[in-house]
């Protein structure tokens, strides 16, 4: 039942954004962030505030309507201009993708757009940007979309894919006939009010764009990055946004947005999880192009994005109304992030979902030994070894080997070399015939063992 939290007075108001800002202001400098915003809608009313600067090397302040490359938050976008497809009309969930994208009818993956949608389609990853910098969307989804390269059968489980929504990206454009960009812009940021800001694109006019930046923390430096996201990418990563339009975004689809927009029916099949999909340390569970993240009895929605140098975040509450948009100019926002929802518990009276946690000790483990060999999504692989202790060890693409702390239902801890710390990692999946492991999932992508080591 919709219980929207009561409308704070002026002068709870007042205090409210002055709390606000500078918990962002001394989080943002502790963290080493240069610039970030946050956005609130509670109680029927929307505080926006912002702290620092967009780029470390013009020192231009930041402010609420600076857009900033908002990486995977983008997939929301494109799932809800396909689901406004799917009211029209012109899609049905449960078409086979390659009913409405040329480069796959022959030999594309037998996935529906719904599977597509909730990263259940079996599709790997992706490619790295700069393999694909100069390919078509198109090119792109007859090279790395295809039945061989599935890595499980589709509706079977979770798999994280960008290359699935370049897939969805592509499905925009053929039932419309206009570019992503083009549909992006009339289908949904018009309506929505959201001034649209593409990477790839020069900046929208009369709005200030926010650079990315990387810290370094043995010299203390920080500098600007650039972005290296291919075109063929767009529908995945490509949105430039302010933490006010990501709650713009969540608003309408708690039936709050605008009146030209037909959320409100959607809204609820978007947000119920998709049977047989288990993102792992990503969120507790999966809609149709939402995270789905549980408080008590509340399950939030969202989405999370890391663009080259950035780290930004939207939540939305069904129950309360409650909205929360965020964005920071740095990799290093997330941590910021994640202690700044334990903050907005305690200001706003809605308790927020908690980022995952590692575990307690290691646990034995007696399937250890089956867990090590070699495991592919697409191009990446990871080897997973067993040191003379008798624990496990991770490489990624032949990179130093990084400690796995690992438990007896499989699930996994990586240990940062450098600094010691326990990050929740993913898990390892038996198959269900025959009960040996078989794949391992990090950071919601899924790896098919090809070999032992």
């Amino acid at each position: 039942m919709f219980r929207p939290t009561p409308a704070p007075s002026a002068e709870e108001r007042s205090k409210l954004r002055r709390v606000l800002e500078d918990r962002l202001t001394a989080l943002a400098r502790h963290h080493r962030v240069p610039g970030a915003q946050l956005a609130v809608h509670s109680g029927g009313m929307t505080f926006a505030v912002e702290t620092g600067v967009l780029d470390v090397g013009t020192g231009e302040p930041f402010t609420a309507d600076a857009a900033v490359p908002i990486g995977s938050v983008t997939k929301a976008y494109t799932a809800t201009v396909v689901m406004l497809l799917v009211a029209d009309g012109d899609v049905e969930l449960d078409d086979r993708l390659g009913d409405h994208v040329p480069e796959l009818r022959r030999a594309g993956p037998p996935c529906t757009v719904r599977q597509v949608l909730s990263h259940t389609a079996g599709l790997p990853s992706g490619p790295d940007s700069d393999q694909v910098a100069s390919v078509t969307a198109a090119r792109y989804l007859l090279d790395h979309c295809t039945d061989r390269t599935l890595v499980m059968p589709p509706g079977t489980d979770f798999s994280y894919s960008n290359a699935g929504y370049v897939a969805a990206g592509r499905l925009i454009e053929t039932v419309t006939g206009m570019s992503w960009q083009e549909a992006m812009r009339s289908v949904l940021l018009d309506p929505l009010g959201t001034v649209p800001s593409f990477i790839g694109t020069a900046a929208a006019p009369h709005r200030p764009t926010a650079r990315g930046h990387s810290a370094n923390k043995a010299t203390g430096r920080t500098r600007p990055v650039r972005q290296n996201l291919a075109p063929a990418e767009a529908a995945a990563g490509a949105l430039r946004a302010s933490a006010l339009d990501l709650v713009a975004l969540g608003r309408a689809h708690l039936g709050d947005g605008p009146a030209g927009l037909p959320l409100r029916e959607l809204a609820e099949e978007m947000r119920r999880p998709v049977p047989g999909g288990d993102p792992g340390v990503l969120a507790d569970g999966w809609g149709l192009g939402w995270a789905l993240f549980h408080r008590g009895d509340t399950v939030w929605f969202g989405h999370d994005g890391n663009a080259q140098g950035t780290s930004c975040s939207l939540r939305a509450d069904p129950v309360t109304g409650t909205v929360v948009g965020f964005t920071a100019n740095a990799g290093s926002g997330t941590e910021l992030w994640n202690e700044l929802t334990d903050v907005l518990g305690e200001i706003t009276g809605v308790p927020m979902p908690a980022a995952p946690a590692p575990r307690g000790p290691a646990t034995p483990m007696a399937a250890t030994s089956q867990c090590t060999g070699i495991y592919l999504n697409g191009d990446i692989e990871y080897q997973v070894t067993m040191g003379d202790g008798g624990g496990l060890a991770l490489s990624v693409d032949g990179d130093p080997s990084a400690p796995l702390v690992c438990h007896e239902d499989l699930t996994c801890d990586l240990v940062d070399p450098s600094s010691g710390r326990r990050i929740p990692g993913g898990r390892f999946v038996r198959d269900p015939r025959t009960g040996a492991v078989d794949r391992i999932q990090l950071s919601g992508r899924m790896a098919r063992k090809s070999a032992l080591v």
